[in-house]
C-alpha cells in the first residue's frame, strides 16, 4: 500500500466534508479542554487540603499516651476471677515525656530530619473581661516552632521575637484573638485547669487558614507555660518532628517508638479524614473525565461512521480499482490520526487557558483559608494522557466503521 496515495484521498475526504470535519474536531476539542481543567482544578483542590493538613500539623507527634484503664487490686490478687469492681477511679498518669529534651535532640540528629520542636502544650481558659474561651497554648522554643511550621509568614501582626524578649507575651491565633476582641497591646488572662493563672500579653497574631487552629491555639515561651503549670525546666510533654520527606515520617515514626517507647502519630494517621476525602475526590475526578472523553469518543464514532456511510460508493470504486480492504482501512485511520491530534492539540491549548484563567481567577475565603485564587495543578502528564486519550478514541472511532466497510462488496454497492 502506497501511503502517499492513501493520504491524499484521506486529505480529499476531510476537505470535500470541512463541516463534518470541524464538528469531529471539535468532539475531540472540548472533551480533552474539559478533562484537561477539571482534573488540573480537582487535583489542585486536594493539593490544596493535603498542604493545608501539612503545614498545620507535625509529620510526626512523640507524646506520652495516657492510660486510663488499670487492673484493680482484687484482679491482681484474684486473676481470672468473677471479679466486680465498681467506679474505680483512673490512675493519675503525667503527660511528661522523661528526658524529653534529650530524646528532642537526638530525633534532631535522625537523617532525613528537617526541625524538631518540644513543647509543653496544656488547656487553658482564655479571659478578656466578661469573655471567656477555652483553647490550647503551647509553650515552644520559638525558633524552632519556627523553623517547622514557618510562622513568619503567617502572621498578621506582631513579631515572634517578642516571646524571646517579653516572658509575658502571648502569639494568639487570629480567629481567637478576634473571638476575644484584643488585638497586639492587649491583656489577656490564663488559666490552666489545675488552677494555675497567668495574665500575658498579646504580642501578635497568625492565621494557618484553618479554622480549628487559628480559634484555638496559641504560643507562649516554654518557661513560661513551665512556671504557669508549676513544672521544672525539662518538663515538656510532645516533640514535634518535620521532615525533608513526609513520606519518611511512617517509617521513622515506628522507629522512633520502638527506639524510646513513648507514643508516636504520624501525619498520615493524624489525618485519615483528609486523605480519606482525597481518595474519594480523585476517583470522582477520573470517572467524571473519563465520561467526558468517552462521550466525546462516542461522538466521533458517529461521525465517522457517518462518513464511512456517506462514502461507501467511493470505497467500491477504490476496491473496484485495486485497493484492497487494509488500504481502505487505512485510508480512514489517516483521517481519525488527523482529527485526533489537531483537535487533541487545540484542546490541550484551550484547557491550558481555562485552567490559567481559573488559577488567577480571586476566591475571597476571608480568614478562614489562606487562599487567594483557585487552586490549580499544572502538570504535564494530564495532558499527555488527555492528548493519547484523544488520539486512541478517534483511532478506535475510525477503525471500527472502516473495518466494517472494508469488507463490503464492490459490485453489489455499484449495482445499487
Amino acid at each position: 500500500m502506497d501511503l502517499t496515495i492513501a493520504s491524499q484521498i484521506a486529505r480529499t475526504h476531510l476537505l470535500a466534508k470541512k463541516r463534518q470535519t470541524l464538528v469531529a474536531m471539535l468532539g475531540v476539542t472540548f472533551g480533552i479542554a474539559m478533562f484537561i481543567t477539571m482534573i488540573s482544578f480537582m487535583q489542585g483542590v486536594n493539593q490544596f487540603l493535603e498542604d493545608s493538613a501539612l503545614d498545620a500539623s507535625p509529620h510526626i507527634r512523640v507524646y506520652n499516651k495516657v492510660n486510663t484503664q488499670r487492673s484493680s487490686l482484687i484482679d491482681e490478687a484474684h486473676p481470672g476471677g468473677f471479679n466486680v469492681v465498681y467506679h474505680q477511679k483512673p490512675k493519675a498518669e503525667s503527660a511528661r515525656l522523661k528526658n524529653g529534651l534529650i530524646i528532642a535532640n537526638r530525633i534532631g540528629r535522625q537523617p532525613g530530619v528537617l526541625g524538631v520542636s518540644p513543647q509543653l502544650s496544656t488547656q487553658v481558659f482564655y479571659n478578656n473581661g466578661p469573655i471567656q474561651l477555652s483553647g490550647t497554648i503551647a509553650g515552644v522554643e520559638i525558633d524552632r516552632e519556627n523553623q517547622l511550621y514557618r510562622l513568619t509568614t503567617r502572621l498578621q501582626s506582631g513579631n515572634l521575637n517578642a516571646l524571646k524578649t517579653n516572658p509575658d507575651a502571648l502569639i494568639m491565633g487570629s480567629g481567637l484573638a478576634r473571638d476575644l476582641n484584643v488585638r497586639v497591646g492587649d491583656k489577656v488572662t490564663v488559666t490552666t485547669p489545675t488552677g494555675g493563672t497567668r495574665v500575658l500579653r498579646v504580642a501578635g497574631t497568625f492565621g494557618f487558614g484553618i479554622s480549628t487552629v487559628d480559634n484555638t491555639r496559641s504560643y507562649a515561651n516554654l518557661a513560661t507555660v513551665q512556671e504557669i503549670l508549676q513544672k521544672d525546666p525539662s518538663y515538656i510533654t510532645d516533640i514535634h518532628v518535620k521532615m525533608t520527606d513526609p513520606l519518611q515520617a511512617i517509617p521513622l515514626g515506628k522507629q522512633l517508638q520502638a527506639m524510646f517507647g513513648y507514643h508516636t502519630e504520624d501525619w498520615a494517621t493524624a489525618n485519615t479524614a483528609i486523605l480519606a476525602g482525597e481518595k474519594i475526590r480523585n476517583v470522582m475526578t477520573f470517572v467524571v473525565s473519563f465520561t467526558l472523553l468517552v462521550v466525546a469518543g462516542f461522538g466521533i464514532y458517529n461521525i465517522m461512521n457517518m462518513t464511512v456511510v456517506n462514502k461507501i460508493k467511493d470505497i467500491a470504486i477504490l476496491k473496484a480499482t485495486g485497493f484492497d480492504g487494509r488500504d481502505i482501512v487505512a485510508i480512514f485511520l489517516l483521517q481519525a490520526v488527523f482529527i485526533g491530534i489537531s483537535g487533541g492539540l487545540l484542546g490541550l491549548g484551550i484547557g491550558f487557558g481555562l485552567s490559567y484563567l481559573l488559577s488567577i481567577t480571586p476566591f475571597d475565603t476571608g480568614n478562614m483559608i489562606s487562599l487567594k485564587t483557585f487552586p490549580v495543578i499544572f502538570a504535564a502528564k494530564y495532558y499527555i494522557m488527555g492528548l493519547l486519550f484523544g488520539v486512541i478514541t478517534t483511532l478506535l472511532a475510525g477503525y471500527f466503521p472502516s473495518r466494517k466497510a472494508s469488507k463490503v462488496d464492490p459490485v453489489a454497492i455499484l449495482r445499487g
